[in-house]
């Protein structure tokens, strides 16, 4: 429990505190007040980020009516996503839809109210369209770019020099490329690491992430028609239309899109025919082609040299269908398997968690991993990654702790659905995870 002469900050939240309180969120099914601008994005589902963030924040004080001192927008956002979690813009709110009509009334009333966060605020929609069809202009500052080198991104990633000058090299030469792994393993973190080696520095300005998603579509990626303020539908260009056109505006700067999850999208439906342009020998002017949406007099669209895609792909996720072929063939593809070796055991060291946790981990996961290659229904696809192990405590003494929770609660339960229809052999593993 914090000191109570110490008031805890929002600056002590951790990731396992964000995670905690979107387990929470999921399983007891809460109602929270809905965000209008942003959504912070996870395993595929949307959550309001101010409200995720005070639940993290009175699970981790202990205080279950404390008040989290950021506002929304800026200061909750810019806190997350330090934490390494995806905060991305929502869909306009539309005035007329039964849906929506309350939302930019909640989202004001969050940096008010300090009562029970779970109960909705009422509040009566707009008489004027333009007030609730716009989306709302909340300023959200992109943080400053800093340097970025190979040797920053060797001391934070658990792959060797060779795996990342292999990733580099791919991505150089097919313009796309996708990391692919079981989950745990880092794919998101090295997708943005890639872009800043490609920069040279840590500039949001030139880089885009967005996750696919079964509801994700052609209008969102490319082109589409958007309600605008006066509550008229208007030809509006999705995020690759929009990177594309800065990337053309600087043909001597890369530019990325970072696509998290691109296997949980129909990417035939999202690319249309826009995947032939993916192909390095068919970037540039010369290739342009004229959009469904456009109308005759508008210019063409191409896919500029400087813009470089990383897709990530989670091999376990067996709700999905295979990658086609012909995205396949468009794409590099560079595997990431679970890391326990010496980089995690020195990086979980300089973080001053005991030799004995460490012994155990790397102990208990590398069984596990061999059980579940061995497994002929499973496979190495679904073997466990390195990252849940990526948070540990700042208190050395409460690392044992730390790991039978990350072991009891965030794996074990994972086993279950592994052997879903075995649950003889899914209490046997999970009996050899969690002894001591």
């Amino acid at each position: 429990m914090p000191d109570s002469a110490a008031p805890f900050t929002p600056a002590q939240l951790t990731r396992d505190h964000v995670l905690r309180a979107l387990r929470q969120i999921d399983r007891e099914s809460q109602p929270l007040p809905p965000s209008t601008v942003y959504d912070l994005v996870y395993k595929g589902r949307r959550y309001p980020p101010r409200p995720v963030l005070q639940l993290a924040f009175r699970l981790a004080s202990g205080q279950p009516d404390a008040a989290l001192p950021l506002l929304a927008g800026n200061p909750t956002n810019n806190l997350l996503e330090r934490l390494d979690f995806t905060v991305t813009t929502k869909r306009p709110v539309l005035a007329n839809s039964p849906h929506d009509g309350e939302l930019a009334a909640q989202e004001a009333m969050q940096e008010l109210y300090t009562g029970n966060g779970h109960e909705p605020v009422a509040a009566k929609p707009a008489k004027k369209p333009a007030a609730v069809a716009a989306e709302p202009l909340v300023p959200y500052e992109l943080p400053p770019a800093l340097p970025y080198t190979r040797d920053q991104a060797l001391q934070e990633l658990f792959i060797s020099a060779q795996t990342l000058d292999q990733a580099q090299a791919a991505l150089q030469r097919r313009r796309n490329l996708i990391l692919q792994g079981p989950p745990g393993t880092g794919k998101t973190f090295l997708a943005r690491r890639l872009a800043w080696l490609g920069l040279g520095s840590t500039d949001a300005r030139r880089i885009e992430l967005v996750q696919f998603h079964p509801s994700y579509s052609y209008e969102d990626f490319i082109q589409g028609f958007r309600p605008d303020a006066t509550g008229a539908f208007r030809l509006t260009p999705g995020v690759l239309l929009d990177l594309c056109r800065r990337a053309a505006q600087e043909p001597g700067q890369p530019y990325f899109l970072l696509i998290d999850e691109i296997n949980r999208g129909n990417v035939s439906r999202i690319f249309g025919e826009l995947l032939l342009l993916l192909e390095a020998d068919k970037r540039g002017p010369h290739n342009a082609v004229r959009l469904p949406y456009a109308p005759p007099e508008a210019a063409r669209f191409f896919v500029p040299d400087n813009l470089f895609v990383i897709g990530t792909m989670n091999t376990a996720d067996r709700s999905l269908a295979p990658l086609d072929y012909a995205l396949r063939r468009r794409f590099a593809f560079l595997p990431l398997p679970p890391e326990f070796g010496a980089p995690l055991q020195e990086f979980l060291a300089a973080q001053q968690v005991p030799p004995a946790v460490i012994s155990r981990v790397v102990a208990r996961l590398t069984e596990l991993n061999q059980a579940i290659t061995d497994d002929p229904e499973l496979g190495p696809d679904f073997q466990l990654g390195h990252s849940y192990f990526c948070q540990p405590p700042t208190d050395p003494a409460a690392a044992p702790a730390w790991l039978d929770a990350v072991l009891t609660q965030e794996i074990a339960p994972l086993l279950d659905e592994y052997w879903l229809d075995q649950p003889a052999k899914a209490a046997a593993h999970r009996k050899k995870l969690l002894r001591p």
